[in-house]
Parts: C-alpha cells; structure tokens; sequence
C-alpha cells in the first residue's frame, strides 16, 4: 500500500485492490497449511495459519501503517494482546500500570505479577510526576498506560510518560483502543507499542473478539510478543479476519461521527441538572483537557462518562429508561451503548457507585439527546 495516502482513503481501499481475479473485496482465506515446492521451500514464506496467514496479513500492514509502526500482529481478542506483551516479563521484573484503566486487565496483571514474581505498581500516569515517582531505574521493564482510560476517561501525556519510562530503562505500551490510530498515534509520541482491543472501533459492528499490537520498531520484546503468539496460539480465525478488514474500512468515517455526537451531547448534559459531571476530554472543563487536545488530533473520541448523583439506584434508575442507548458492555459499535461500570465490576469496583458509561455510536444526534433528555428527567 501506498503509505502516502491519508488514513482515510488507506481504510476505504483496504483489501480491495484488485488482483488476477477482478475481486475488488477481497476473498475469506480459509486454509490452515500452504504446500511448498519440489525443493520443500515455502512457496509464499508462510507454512502454517498459527504462525502467518494471508487471512489478516493484510489487516496487519494496514495498522502498521495508520500507527506509523514497522509491524502489527493480530490476536483473538484485545486482552490475547495485552497478554502477550505482559508474557514478556519476567521473574524480578517491575512494571507500572495506569490505575485508571480497563479493570478486567488491571486485575489479571495484578494476578499474574504476584503468581510469577513480578512487581507491579498502580500509578496516576494522568498526573504530572507521578510516573516519576514509580519507576524504578534498572528494575521498571514496562509502563502500560491507556489512554483516555476506561471508563473515567482521564488522559495520560504520552510523551512525558515515555521520556520518564525510556530514562528509567523501560519500555512504553499504550492501550489507545478508546482513541482510534484516527485520533492518536502513540508511537510519534515516544511510545514503543500499541494496543487495540480491536473487537471495539476498528471492528465497529459487534460482532467479531479481537486484539491487536503495533511495534515502533523491532526489540526484545517484540521478539518475545511474537514467539507468544505462536506458542499460545492466540491468533485471529480467517473469518473474524475477514470481518475485522469489513469493519475497519469504515473506522475513519465511524469514529469521527461518534466524536462529534459525543462533544455535543457531553456539552449539552454539563448544564442538565440531572447531571452531576460528565467526563470527557474534549470538555475544556476536563482535568487534562489540555493534554488531549495537543495530543488527539481531530476529535476526542466517542467515549464519555456521567455521574448522575444519587449512587447506583439513580444511575440504573436513569439507565433502565434509555430506549436509543442500548444496555450493553462493550464499545465503539455503530450503536450506542450504556453500562453501570460498578454492577459490571462487581464488589471490588472502583468505578463511582453513580457513574453510566456511553458509548456513542453513529446514529442521529438529536434521537440520542432525546433519549437522554427523557430518562434524565
């Protein structure tokens, strides 16, 4: 592919160039193993689907490209990614983790750290010096930050985080699922690798389980990713590749209609009174505010989150109303979502007892405010 191109016109042409055939979209590979020749060398370099596929090589360069990285792999789901890179520690080891961040993954890290001897601190990466604070110089192998983190939306600096990360020996990835490669690229930013539960934006439809990582360049780590992958078999089915290439030549049109419905619905609910704060970068009211604007270029996702005051009894209560919104976990579908964090989470949630997260999907503005109007009210 031409990488000239801007990511919009890559995305709408992704797998449609046609070949021999005429096929202008592309086929569903199918086959798990590829014959060599006569001399029993590899007819194409790829001998067997759990290591390589044309099924999601494609996927691949694409992403590697709308990152800005020198490779991508695919997974078969978002935490078969995050595992893969954590899987490269090891014993004696240190990594810090943003504490605002996907709870589903913060528990596991926690799990896995304590089960395999490695040290694993919570940090505020939102908050200036913090990471600073953490890291530890020669031990700290791995920052993880996500950023905007689910489901408080706080924004990390990538940049700052990694120059502390890189100073202290360590390396940088960063889970930007809720921010699109349309709206940020960690890797110009100092970052070493992105993550994408792919299964949200760049699927788009809900209805494929997908991971991906982007590396900004070949290392260690990359090295250790990779053998993981094909070690524990995590990858893609030809199917769910095929239908994550479907979803992703859309992303750049999907993802900017959310971002737009969701900065005006997230400054129409500041002035409702049934409305105690809504978190959202792209309000100037926001903590970091700042921050995501120098560093999410051209909108500031779908995602926001309110606090409805009352704990959990008002937020369900608003909740339970929604007719558009669609009580549903999950994201970055063309339909829009809402979800009570702390019932999702269970006990140990620390999602406040009042917060409903959105997930704002492509539909017509004004029947999403309509809908929020009436079960505000």
């Amino acid at each position: 592919m031409n990488d000239r191109r801007d990511p919009r016109t890559l995305l709408a042409h992704l797998a449609s160039e046609a070949d021999t055939t005429g096929h202008v979209t592309g086929p569903i590979v199918m086959s798990t193993t590829f014959s060599r020749d006569a001399d029993y060398q590899l007819r194409v370099g790829i001998d067997y689907a759990r290591d390589q596929s044309p099924a999601y090589l494609q996927a691949e360069a694409a992403l590697a490209t709308l990152e800005g990285g020198s490779d991508a792999m695919l997974f078969s789901s978002g935490m078969a990614a995050a595992n893969a890179v954590f899987s490269t520690l090891r014993p004696g080891d240190h990594t810090v983790i943003s504490r605002a961040m996907y709870w589903a993954l913060r528990a596991h890290v926690q799990r896995f750290g304590a089960d395999f001897g490695i040290a694993v601190d919570l940090c505020e990466t939102w908050r200036e010096g913090e990471l600073l604070r953490v890291v530890r110089p020669g031990k700290t192998k791995l920052v993880w930050l996500e950023t905007p983190a689910n489901p408080t939306w706080e924004v990390s600096d990538i940049e700052a985080c990694a120059a502390v990360a890189h100073g202290a020996g360590a390396m940088v990835c960063v889970d930007s699922t809720a921010a699109t490669p349309i709206f940020t690229r960690p890797l110009e930013l100092g970052a070493d690798v992105v993550m994408h539960s792919a299964t949200k934006y760049l699927n788009g439809h809900s209805d494929v389980v997908a991971g991906a990582l982007v590396a900004k360049r070949e290392s260690e780590l990359w090295s250790r990713a990779h053998l993981h992958r094909k070690a524990a078999g995590a990858i893609l089915g030809p199917i769910e590749a095929w239908l994550l290439v479907r979803g992703m030549r859309t992303l750049a049109v999907r993802v900017e209609r959310a971002a737009e419905s969701a900065l005006e619905l997230a400054t129409w609910l500041e002035r409702q009174p049934g409305v105690a704060s809504v978190l959202y970068p792209g309000l100037a009211t926001h903590p970091q505010h700042a921050i995501a604007a120098r560093q999410m270029v051209g909108g500031f996702g779908g995602m926001l989150s309110i606090r409805t005051g009352g704990g959990s009894e008002r937020a369900i209560d608003v909740a339970k109303r929604l007719q558009v919104f669609v009580r549903a976990t999950s994201l970055g579908g063309t339909e829009s979502l809402v979800e009570h964090r702390a019932s999702v989470e269970g006990p140990a949630s620390e999602s406040p007892a009042d917060l409903l997260r959105l997930s704002v999907g492509i539909e017509h503005v004004e029947d999403l405010r309509r809908d929020l109007a009436e079960a505000l009210r």
